[in-house]
């Protein structure tokens, strides 16, 4: 009898339809639901053949008639050439920029450069999806990152940043804020146009002139950009584009008339640039590597914690300085943790960056793709259990499934090393002294998270990790008006906010 009662059950059961709404549903993945191509249209955008150096107003070809190649990391198709700057090219943009700095922007009203960096952010949000579209193409990031958050974001730099310009005095009161003169800045290649902006925008905020270098692998946006510099009739020289590889901006560190360095990149480059700058007295900001912690207790909200570890990793494909790559999860709950991460994960789409319902896109290089593999292949060695979502990949292009590891330690690299893409690791803990302790452990201290349902503890844990910025139930979430930074071999100085002020001026008594 019970034998029929089990079988009418399962007939019916198999007889009533899904319903993703129902609070006890598993999610299927084997369901009716399925989603159409929603290509991004590139017809708004012009990527020309071959692009030169911006130095003085002008883009001009490199002294010595080198070029690099830019690829699609989706397709490992071409999309241009760029200039490839020399010592010399260095040497003009640097005189460019001395030459602006004295005879046009330093004495300019403050009031004035503010509205040179208003008019930067409008035609920033002017060409947004032209913008956004070169982002993606270029980098490999999804076009709904690159739309809803890099593009925005950047502009609201330049806005917050053009108010600054003329209320310095309120900025430090009692002293007198004066311009430091050129400043250097070198960008990486996960956020590049943002990257931009919140070295930018403080810099001619304060009075200062830019040598900038983009990263080699995703030049195209700065260079667009070097175009609203000139259509917005920025003075000549005030900011100058030099592309190239890391011998172009060991240039740009090592010359004798550049008054301050702003980096984002490695801890391994930035160490070499806190050598090289020994000595001197260079002002200099570094924003470095990471590897954030997220603290997950039993009280936590379980869902919207899941939700939050699959945004601090997955973002960006886990490019990410900040990347929440550990996850420290109390012991009672990791298993449902771990179970409800494995489903989220199947849920993601990874795939064509210009189709607005992916999630990751193609990762940044084929240099950073063999680098990730590298650190799957070492973290089986190391003895962890790997898991990776069951996705479709595409057939060109440098894709990685969203991975997670389970059953390491503290001593397994990669709980230890910055993999920078979309590799999560898996902690247990008992005690929140045993959280904060294994949270700690690590030559790293960029950002983290905890999430509880207890206020108390959320300050009491948050304020014992040692990181520049820790977000408490939820991640990854940015304004122009807060400072970011880090502590230890993630970096010195802090940029965003009244804080990012501060790198770019000296202070003297009024």
């Amino acid at each position: 009898m019970a034998d029929e009662q089990q079988t009418v059950d399962e007939a019916k059961q198999k007889e009533e339809p899904y319903k993703p709404s129902a609070p006890t549903s598993k999610l299927n993945f084997d369901g009716p639901w399925k989603y159409d191509e929603a290509p991004q249209s590139t017809g708004a955008v012009e990527i020309k053949d071959q692009y030169e150096l911006f130095i003085g107003g002008t883009f001009r070809e490199p002294e010595k008639g080198r070029y690099m190649t830019s690829i699609n990391p989706a397709t490992e198709e071409p999309l241009a050439s760029i200039a490839e700057a020399t010592q010399q090219d260095v040497v003009e943009a640097v005189r460019a920029a001395r030459k602006a700095f004295e005879k046009r922007w330093s004495v300019l009203e403050a009031s004035e450069r503010g509205k040179y960096i208003f008019r930067l952010a409008r035609m920033i949000q002017e060409r947004s999806r032209e913008f956004a579209i070169i982002e993606s193409m270029d980098g490999g990031k999804p076009i709904r990152e690159s739309r809803d958050v890099d593009i925005p974001l950047a502009a609201a730099h330049f806005f917050y940043y053009a108010g600054w310009a003329d209320k310095l005095e309120y900025a430090f009161p009692g002293r007198k804020a004066e311009p430091l003169g050129v400043a250097g800045q070198i960008i990486p290649w996960n956020f590049p146009l943002l990257m931009l902006a919140w070295k930018v925008a403080p810099a001619l905020a304060t009075g200062n002139t830019v040598v900038l270098k983009p990263a080699e692998t995703t030049s195209l946006t700065a260079l667009k950009f070097a175009e609203l510099c000139r259509d917005a009739g920025l003075p000549e020289g005030v900011v100058n584009i030099v592309t190239g590889a890391g011998q172009t901006g060991s240039l740009i560190v090592n010359h004798e008339d550049v008054d301050k360095i702003a980096f984002t990149g490695s801890t391994k480059v930035g160490k070499v640039i806190m050598e090289s700058l020994a000595g001197t007295d260079k002002k200099y900001t570094l924003e470095l590597g990471g590897k954030g912690p997220n603290i997950i207790f039993e009280d936590a909200p379980l869902d919207q914690a899941v939700e939050g570890m699959i945004n601090a990793i997955f973002f960006n494909q886990g490019h990410v300085c900040c990347a929440g790559s550990r996850l420290l999860v109390q012991e009672g709950i990791a298993d449902r943790v771990v179970r409800k991460l494995r489903d989220r994960m199947e849920t993601l789409i990874v795939g064509d960056p210009l189709d607005k319902n992916t999630d990751i896109g193609a990762i940044n290089s084929e240099q950073q793709y063999n680098k990730i593999n590298e650190y799957l292949e070492l973290g089986v060695q190391e003895g962890a259990e790997l898991y990776q979502s069951s996705c479709d990949l595409p057939e060109k292009g440098y894709y990685c499934r969203p991975t997670l590891f389970t059953n390491v330690g503290q001593a397994n690299r990669i709980v230890r090393e910055e993999i920078f893409g979309p590799v999560l690791t898996i902690q247990t803990f008992r005690t929140a002294d045993e959280g904060i302790e294994k949270a700690n452990n690590t030559p790293y201290g960029l950002a983290g998270g905890v999430w509880t349902d207890k206020g108390s503890k959320i300050f009491k844990v948050g304020s014992k990790i040692r990181n520049g910025v820790v977000w408490a139930n939820t991640y990854n979430q940015f304004d122009p008006t807060s400072p970011f930074g880090g502590y230890k071999e993630s970096g010195k100085g802090r940029e965003g906010g009244l804080h990012g002020l501060y790198p770019y001026v000296k202070l003297n008594p009024q």
